[in-house]
């Protein structure tokens, strides 16, 4: 009888042999996650269309990110819910607005424990949803934006942000923003460019998660699903105006797009498992439909394998303390 000569079944053996030749890994370090922190609250709100997630009041917020910091994440990125919202989305750049303060808090109270990321964008604080502000047609403008994110930058790194992370996806916010930190002397202030953002459907349960009041869609200025090429070359655009680090999101329904980047880039890459992406598995879970840890692992690992040196997850602790 002939059989064959090379046999890969071999090193699937056992648990061991699979584990000693695993060609992708992940690491706590490699996770960040996403905390949402909302104004007038008096205790953690559950977010329904995302189980197992809430919005933090102050103090909640701060027991959880200390449980993120023991399970050994490498960082937190942080979305601010006000209580009142303006066409200007004037709460972000208030020194005592919800998201300042949140990380003001973090900072005193984890200091370089981890890295504090915040987002920089205005949808969470403006009246109308968009990610900037509105001319006289009600279209985003982008410049006039761009001067809104300049002051968001320096008032999210005097409150102590490690990390600043513009996802609003104008043309040239990266650029504006590295010259606002280090025209205010926050040059070691890190900039995580939402690089290639696409118009996804898949953002469905984060706009439960921030209260968000659009009306409308953000197809003007987030990238068309479609499109490939434009990821790495948005990508490249964030590269060349300073960003320390590269992002595409959503993930899982843009592998490619993350293949492209990673491949292209000198900077670290990394992507976002977004809410919708999240809420699919515990939805699947829910109905046992599917065995939940184990898809949470294996998304996760196809994010990795993709090129993803980090990622954005809200199963980012219970991963890590599994891992761990």
């Amino acid at each position: 009888m002939s059989f064959p000569v090379d046999r890969p079944r071999r090193l699937r053996t056992t648990p061991a042999m699979r584990r000693l030749v695993s060609e992708t890994r992940l690491h706590p370090a490699e996770l960040i996650l996403p905390m949402f922190v909302r104004e007038g609250i008096d205790g953690p709100l559950p977010i329904a269309s995302m189980p197992g997630v809430v919005q933090h009041d102050l103090d909640s917020l701060r027991r959880a990110a200390v449980e993120a910091a023991e399970a050994g994440i490498g960082g937190l990125n942080l979305f601010g819910v006000p209580a009142v919202r303006d066409a200007e989305g004037t709460g972000a750049t208030d020194e005592h607005g919800i998201l300042n303060v949140a990380t003001a808090l973090l900072r005193a109270e984890l200091g370089d424990a981890l890295v504090i990321q915040t987002d920089l964008c205005l949808d969470e604080f403006t009246d109308h949803g968009h990610c900037g502000v509105l001319d006289e047609h009600g279209r985003v403008d982008n410049d006039a934006s761009l001067a809104r994110y300049y002051d968001m930058a320096v008032a999210q790194a005097r409150a102590g942000a490690h990390m600043v992370a513009p996802s609003g996806m104008m043309d040239g916010q990266v650029g504006v923003i590295r010259d606002a930190l280090d025209s205010h002397g926050f040059e070691d202030v890190s900039i995580l460019a939402y690089s290639a953002k696409y118009a996804s459907a898949f953002y469905g349960p984060f706009r439960d998660a921030v209260d968000s009041q659009l009306s409308g869609d953000r197809r003007s200025y987030q990238m068309d699903p479609g499109n490939r090429r434009e990821g790495l070359r948005e990508a490249t655009l964030d590269a060349a105006e300073g960003a320390d680090v590269l992002m595409v999101k959503p993930a899982m329904s843009y592998l490619d797009v993350l293949a492209d980047v990673s491949a292209a880039s000198e900077l670290p890459v990394w992507a976002y498992q977004v809410s919708g992406e999240y809420a699919m598995i515990e939805a699947a879970a829910a109905n046992g439909w599917i065995d939940r840890e184990r898809a949470i692992d294996e998304a996760l690992i196809g994010i990795k394998r993709a090129g993803a040196d980090a990622i954005l997850t809200y199963a980012a602790v219970e991963v890590a303390t599994r891992l761990r």
